[in-house]
């Protein structure tokens, strides 16, 4: 290899192919922070099922607050396991 392609080289690993590869990894990783598309798809199907779930919590906290009153006095003295 002729004396002044080593410099040449050296330059361009250092300001052209260093540079490179750190931007295009720093790219890859912002695309991977981003949740996906069927991430948040499923986010919206669990937050649904969450709420639905709240919902027949309540109704059912309900028909034991009319069925039972003591309900929750005698669930809070139980001992947790």
């Amino acid at each position: 290899m002729p004396e002044f392609l080593v410099p040449v080289a050296i330059v361009a690993i250092i300001f052209v192919a260093f540079p490179a590869v750190v931007l295009h990894y720093q790219t890859e990783i912002r695309k991977t922070k981003s949740i996906s598309a069927d991430d948040e798809r499923l986010m919206d199907d669990l937050w649904k099922t969450a709420q639905r779930l709240e919902r027949r919590v309540e109704a059912l906290e309900t028909i034991l607050d009319k069925e039972a009153p003591d309900w929750r006095r005698e669930h809070e003295e139980r001992p947790h396991a």
